[in-house]
This record gives C-alpha cells, structure tokens and sequence, in this order.
C-alpha cells in the first residue's frame, strides 16, 4: 500500500447542481499515521436480504447428501462459480407462519413478516397491523449508524403489479419485508430512478415535476461533478485513483440504463401506468436494482440492504426461462409434475440473479479484498412447498458467515428460522441471544438425517 500525506474526510462528497455523489472508500481516507493498522478484518460489514416469495418446487432444491460433498441441484446450479463461498442450509422451519385458530385461509400475508421478524403477523384488513422488528433494521440498529442510511430498502414490481393483497390480511404484509417496530414497517422503492437519486440526488423534493424538470435538463449526475470528480482523481494514489474511476464508471453505467429504460417506456403504451423508469424485463430489472444496493456499498451510503426479488402474490411470468404462467399461480402446483418443473424453473431464475449479485460484490474491490468479502448475506423464502402455504423446509442460502462456512450444505431438522437470525447477528457483532419468539442460536454441531 502506498501510503499518501493526503488524508480526505470520510464523509467527503463532490457537490453539483442538483447532485451530491458521495465517494467509495478510499485508503487515501485513512490518516497516514493509522493507515498501516488497518487491516481487511477492519474493513465495515454489511448485511445483505435478498428475499424471493412463493417458495421452491419440491423434490428439486435440497441437495441428497449433507457436509462437502454434495451435489448442486437444479435451482442451485446458477450459483456453481460460488460454492465455495455459499452454506446451503435445510431443515429450518418457521412456526410462527403457520395457521392458527381463527386466522384466515390465505397464507401468503403471514409468511415475509414472519421470516423478517420471527413473529405470528395479526390477521387484519385494517390499520392495526403488527408484526415485529425485522432481521434488517436490528442489524441497522448496530451497523447503519455511522452512514447516510441506516438501511436501503428495494422491491421489484410497483404495488399495483405485484397481485391482489392476501384475503384477511393488510396489503402492508406482501408490500414489505422490513419493520422498524411492529406497527412501524417501512417502503419498499420499486423504481430504480428514485432508487437512485434517493442515494446520488440532492434535489431536496420527491416532487415528481421537480423531478422530471431536472430529467428535461439532461443533468446526470456525473456530468454536474465532473470537474471536482477529476480534479480529486488527479490527487489521490495510483490504487485509489482506479478505485475511484471504477467507480465513476459504474454509476455512468447505471445512469445510461435508467436513460435507456425511460426512453423505452416513452415508446410503450401500457395497459396502465408503469413508473417511468422500470427495465422492461425481469433480468434488466433486477440487474439494475442489485446495481444500486452495490453502489450504495461502494460508497458507505448504507450497510444494510433488503431486496425484495419476487413478492408474495407476485403473478409475473418468465418466459425468458420458458415459464408463460404467472409465479402465484404455478406455485400452486397441485402436485403437478409439469408444473413443479416449471417452477424449478424459475427458482433457477432467481438464483441466477443472486449469482449476479455475487459477481459484482465480488468484483468490486474494499480494502484488501471485495465487497463480498465483507457481505453477510441471507437468500431465502418463507415458504418451502408453496402448494401447501408451508413454512417448513425452507430454502436457505447463506453467504459470509462466522459459523456456516462455505462450501457446505447444512441441515437442521426442525430447527427454526430465528435460531439462523439470532446466529446471522452475531455474526455481525450483535450478542443477542433472541429474536422474535425463539432463543438460541443454530447448534454448534449441524444435525443430519
């Protein structure tokens, strides 16, 4: 490492019109004197959700054997370039998701609080709706308060795409997976222009003509800093000079998709209102979106994420996969082996997008190592066989933690869900020993059967 006399404040950013970008983490932002006591074990953890609804077909996603030596199924495939980085964990169910008395038939409003919280979400179509303290906000709690956002919280599908609520049950429950307290949950941004501007923008206004007028202006981001963006890359080290024009590059990157998306959806004529910038296809959409939880790591904006890939009731179809049915509907297979398949199908898509975003965590340089060297984070659905409504078996990837290695797959049979957060917590420095309504963390020993 080369060591400058330059030391620039942590939380420098290069100011335009209209814009406020904040800057990747740089050596030359660690005094010189400290600079030879940091090491990548120093480096700031993040934790990453990644949540995809409706379950896994049966039979398809949990591999036979247990330990080293098992084989990748189907829907783990995509994630073959990272197994030795990835802890496949069976066995784990969540209770607190189950039916009780009383409670409506629909089990799709019971199953994202309950994976997030640890807790039996209230049945009501009202406003009284409850349900806990999401995984995501008590690790930003502990790790979100030295950045500009304790936690970013992103969805794919506008509300009004993403199906009918769950009979019995506040749309609040399919439309988010965090809570700040359990009757404070938070929104999710579905559009990937807000997205970006909620980290990169400094317009002071979500006014959507405010908004749109600085659109009209042709003002990116970039193009109102570009001359301090250079001027400072001109006076750093050889290594935080490629690291920061990477950077750059990388929101350049993401600006020209946005223009791209918004441009395409002026051509279209929508059955009804899209946002004006979502991608037209899922894999775009998607890319876009773990494009920008990346930046937001990049440049310390947040250390926490959660990712809403696929939402409970979600009807979208993947005929990129050959999938023509919507996802609810096929999840509900009947036992159908056809249908099973398909859905096969399409958990393999969505792995392909965690694959993505592993990629680029990995791609992207922090300290000594990468991003995903850094990265805790958790994959998962609070279904395992959707046809049922069942919080049983369910599928569980876990990247980056202290006590489930890589390169592994675990199984804790009838363990629950909270003993992985409780475990996950830890792993981020939080010595809790309960979450929700479970205490303990995951056994020590794995079980097998």
């Amino acid at each position: 490492m080369i060591i400058s006399k330059m030391a620039i404040p942590r939380r420098t950013v290069l100011r335009g019109l209209g814009a406020a970008l904040a800057l990747p983490l740089l050596d030359s932002m660690v005094p010189a004197l400290s600079a030879f006591a940091r090491t990548d074990a120093s480096r700031p953890r993040r934790f990453s959700v990644i949540y995809a609804a409706h379950g896994v077909a049966p039979g398809y996603w949990v591999p036979k054997a247990v330990g080293a030596e098992y084989e990748l199924t189907l829907p783990l495939q995509p994630l073959a370039a990272f197994r030795d980085r990835i802890a496949v964990v069976s066995g784990l169910d969540n209770d607190v998701a189950l039916q009780r008395p009383g409670d409506p038939r629909g089990g799709h409003g019971r199953m994202a609080p309950a994976f997030m919280c640890g807790v039996h979400a209230r049945p009501t179509q009202g406003a009284d709706f409850a349900a806990g303290t999401s995984v995501d906000q008590v690790a930003a709690a502990h790790i979100g308060k030295e950045t500009q956002l304790p936690s970013l919280q992103l969805s794919l599908d506008p509300v009004e795409f993403s199906g009918s609520c769950d009979s019995g049950y506040s749309c609040v429950y399919t439309n988010t997976l965090c809570w700040r307290g359990p009757t404070m949950p938070l929104p999710m941004e579905e559009n990937p222009r807000a997205a970006f501007e909620l980290l990169f923008g400094d317009t002071g206004t979500t006014d959507s003509a405010t908004r749109a007028k600085r659109l009209r202006e042709k003002r990116s981001i970039l193009d109102s800093v570009l001359g301090k963006a250079h001027a400072l890359s001109n006076s750093v080290g050889a290594a935080d000079r490629v690291r920061f024009d990477g950077y750059l590059e990388s929101i350049r990157d993401v600006e020209r998709r946005l223009e791209t998306a918004e441009a395409q959806s002026a051509r279209q004529l929508p059955v009804v209102q899209q946002p004006a910038s979502v991608p037209a296809t899922f894999v775009e959409y998607a890319k876009l979106m773990m494009d920008l939880q990346v930046l937001a790591y990049q440049a310390d904006l947040t250390r926490v994420s959660t990712f809403m890939l696929a939402k409970e009731l979600s009807g979208r179809s993947y005929p990129e996969v050959g999938v023509s049915e919507g996802h609810h509907g096929l999840s509900h297979h009947g036992d159908s082996p056809e249908k099973i398949a398909l859905l096969a199908k399409v958990n393999a898509h969505h792995t392909s997008m965690l694959a993505y975003f592993l990629e680029k965590l990995q791609a992207t340089a922090d300290g000594d190592g990468s991003l995903l060297d850094h990265t805790l984070l958790l994959y998962g659905s609070g279904h395992g066989d959707p046809n049922k409504h069942d919080p049983k078996e369910l599928p569980i990837i876990v990247v980056g933690s202290d006590q489930l290695k890589g390169g592994q797959h675990y199984r804790f049979p009838h363990a629950q869900l909270a003993h992985l957060h409780v475990s996950l917590l830890g792993t981020l420095g939080m010595p809790v020993e309960k979450f929700g309504d479970v205490t303990g963390r995951l056994p020590l020993e794995p079980l097998s059967v």
